[in-house]
């Protein structure tokens, strides 16, 4: 799960509603691709070398689109490098969203580690100097904060342990937040409601204020391996239930992870689950990296001539993601290939 959170706000919490509802209310968040190994990976397919320049160039094609995209981008999450990285013409990326009317936001953990006691399972680092750090990320320009927290999926797991660890952990990190007024985006990395119980019950244990968090889950999808193909209204149907036995009415939003489905995939079921006849009260939108921008690393091949290609791919996906917060996408059944391309990574390691 990841947990958006707030702690870098004036201590009052009419400022985290505000920030939560900008971010939820347009339906969108870029998550920038931001691990160095995630970028490797997604270099790799399109014969780009993983350079800081060329991980600076990317960035900067999908910053530097027209104003217009924060009709369909609400908030970018960003890492350390992209955090003191500027633009081609030398201004910093943070000045560069923010005069976009986008709020900006930062990954604050460390990645996970071995949680000894389990089969395999992992919790996440990062608590020791949060606060400090959040203080020094907030005075360069950030708005949220982002913690990720995973959970191994067999027959034996997730533990009761590894459940209990990690839900504690996205409480302390939400917690530590919002002592300044810092809103916080939660991430469970796998939608379960026995996890998710587990999580709001350490929320509420911690006195996080809700209202100033965002819930970013995978959706409820068959393994890779799974058979059986399902359509997005019953992934749409298993997912939203799931969420309304778990997730309290004050969360304002719930921003999806892509979950290594293809971007036209990610589209439909968020886009489905929009369309449902059940109550929701919460902004169920997304918050995409390899779904969001991988037509777009298609079309750039790390060419500078193929620049506006590469904007173009991006735009056309954030405004389809738009409408499908909405629950009024239309595919056209003419996708692009590399948008019907499946993002699953193997043995993908956070």
């Amino acid at each position: 799960s990841v947990v958006y959170s707030s702690p870098f706000f004036p201590s009052n919490n009419q400022n985290l509603i505000t920030v939560s509802q900008k971010y939820q209310a347009i339906g969108i968040c870029l998550d920038v691709f931001h691990i160095l190994g995630t970028m490797a990976k997604r270099f790799q397919k399109t014969n780009v070398e993983n350079t800081e320049e060329n991980r600076r160039s990317f960035r900067d094609i999908l910053f530097s689109v027209d104003n217009s995209v924060s009709e369909n981008i609400g908030g970018v999450i960003f890492f350390h490098e992209t955090l003191y990285q500027k633009s081609a013409q030398g201004v910093p990326f943070p000045k560069v969203i923010k005069d976009k009317g986008i709020v900006v936001g930062i990954k604050v953990d460390k990645g996970t580690a071995g949680l000894g006691g389990t089969d395999g399972e992992t919790t996440t680092q990062g608590l020791d100097g949060l606060s400090e750090r959040c203080a020094q990320y907030k005075k360069d320009g950030c708005d949220f904060a982002k913690w990720r927290c995973v959970l191994k999926i067999s027959d034996s797991c997730p533990s009761a342990l590894a459940i209990a660890e990690n839900a504690n952990v996205l409480a302390r990190y939400a917690s530590i937040c919002q002592q300044p007024n810092y809103p916080s985006k939660i991430i469970p990395n796998k939608l379960h409601p026995k996890v998710l119980a587990a999580v709001y019950k350490a929320l509420s244990d911690h006195h996080v204020y809700l209202e100033g968090t965002l819930l970013k889950p995978n959706m409820v999808t068959a393994g890779h391996s799974c058979s059986k193909k399902y359509t997005p209204q019953e992934v749409a149907m298993a997912t939203v239930t799931a969420l309304r036995r778990t997730v309290p009415a004050a969360v304002p939003g719930i921003c999806f992870l892509s979950g290594g489905q293809s971007e036209e995939e990610a589209s439909l079921n968020l886009n489905a689950m929009n369309q449902l006849p059940l109550h929701r009260p919460w902004k169920l939108s997304f918050s995409y990296g390899r779904a969001l921008q991988a037509s777009a690393l298609a079309a750039w091949k790390g060419q500078a001539a193929n620049k506006k290609a590469a904007q173009d791919a991006f735009v056309t996906r954030a405004k389809i993601n738009s409408l499908a917060s909405k629950g009024e996408y239309k595919p056209s059944g003419q996708a692009d290939q590399a948008s019907t391309q499946s993002l699953f990574t193997a043995s993908y390691v956070y």
